[in-house]
């Protein structure tokens, strides 16, 4: 085999909707030999005078060659071009919660970081989702008549779930027996005129897990707790407890709400923000059928980030599902005037998370960043993003 051939990195992107693909064959060391590229439907072939490489595609994926366009050398990158393509993987996402089939069912809520048990034995009679964040304001447009649900929350009963954009809302009341979530302690705050301290209104509603100490979510009501999606697994009591690595449970719970909340409400641009509303990333959704095959990814960003480990596979080439977003960190007041305009835009959502899950996001987002080939990693001032 050919060292310059092995050593080659390859890239290709497959739009399933567009049947269309873009391959990246990477710049070959100063000095390598001629590489000749043979393009077949269901395999590549790199030749050098000292051997062949070639890569096998995946069975549902099948390339034209003949309808090659585009070819063009990009410095430090390697050399594109466009082809069509066709595409039937489908990789499914970790599902946070079926409603058809695990209604009427006793569910366990575990802690995914850690498996603890947080409600167990729950029968769930209604899984129902929540309307959009200001269905009260449109009520209030529609209604001829007074707004019949005007100081009126929508609360879970003992035997409902209700799924919001990026949470459950459950009723502990008939959990009182099960060893519940800790509360975070109530800060103290001192009132200057009588220098007395009195409990923090706000301060006590983190619901933090007792074994690994991750904040799962808050109290909203003294019956009804919100439980963050990213945080808990939701599994029929008959089952045990699925060991998903942390990275990737979040990559596809994230990936989940966006395309999800695309679809329903055609918004493609989100906030995200910690439980506290400060904004740590924008994201611009892009597209949602991407398929990436790629060999030899490089793996010299386990060192720096050693929570993506599991991303990362083992052998000379992988293929994956994968939505696309641009995106632009926004720690450290960065980028605070594009916060502001976002803010103020009413077409950007704003998808909440703990703190801590924003800065895992962002970690995800700036590997897979500074994992894509160079010409792929920016547009305009965003950042890319590329994984499922």
């Amino acid at each position: 085999m050919a060292a310059t051939a092995a050593e080659t990195r390859m890239f290709l992107e497959v739009r399933r909707q567009l049947q269309s693909a873009l391959l990246i064959l990477g710049e070959p060391k100063v000095g390598g030999m001629p590489m000749d590229v043979s393009i077949m439907p269901s395999s590549l072939q790199m030749k050098t005078p000292e051997g062949c490489t070639e890569i096998q595609l995946p069975a549902e994926v099948r390339l034209v060659p003949s309808s090659c366009r585009g070819l063009q050398f990009v410095t430090g990158d390697g050399l594109h071009l466009r082809l069509q393509a066709q595409a039937e993987l489908g990789t499914k996402l970790i599902s946070m919660f079926n409603q058809s089939s695990q209604a009427q069912e006793c569910c366990t809520f575990y802690c995914q970081s850690c498996g603890e048990v947080i409600i167990k034995d729950r029968k769930l009679l209604r899984v129902l989702p929540l309307p959009s964040e200001n269905w009260e304001a449109l009520v209030g447009e529609w209604c001829c008549h007074p707004d019949p649900f005007a100081n009126k929350p929508l609360h879970p009963q003992e035997n409902d779930c209700f799924i919001g954009d990026s949470f459950f809302l459950v009723n502990l009341r008939t959990s009182l027996w099960q060893p519940r979530p800790e509360l975070s302690p109530v800060e103290m705050c001192c009132v200057s005129s009588d220098n007395h301290c009195k409990l923090e209104p706000k301060a006590n509603t983190k619901v933090i897990c007792k074994r690994c100490k991750v904040m799962l979510g808050e109290t909203v009501s003294s019956e009804t707790t919100k439980f963050y999606m990213t945080e808990i697994i939701i599994q029929s009591s008959e089952r045990s407890f699925p060991i998903i690595p942390r990275s990737r449970f979040v990559q596809s719970v994230i990936t989940q709400c966006l395309v999800q909340l695309s679809s329903a409400r055609s918004t493609f641009r989100f906030r995200i923000q910690g439980q506290d509303d400060k904004v740590y990333i924008l994201l611009w959704l892009l597209n949602s059928d991407s398929l990436v095959i790629e060999s030899l990814r490089n793996s010299k960003y386990i060192k720096k980030f050693p929570l993506l480990e599991d991303t990362l596979k083992a052998d000379s080439s992988s293929a994956w599902s994968a939505i696309k977003v641009l995106y632009q960190p926004c720690i450290k007041s960065r980028n605070e005037k594009l916060v502001s305009l976002w803010e103020s835009d009413i077409s950007v959502h704003p998808l909440t998370l703990p703190s801590a899950t924003c800065l895992e996001l962002l970690l995800i987002l700036s590997r897979s960043n500074a994992n894509l080939p160079s010409s792929l990693r920016h547009m305009n001032s965003f950042q890319s993003f590329l994984q499922m």
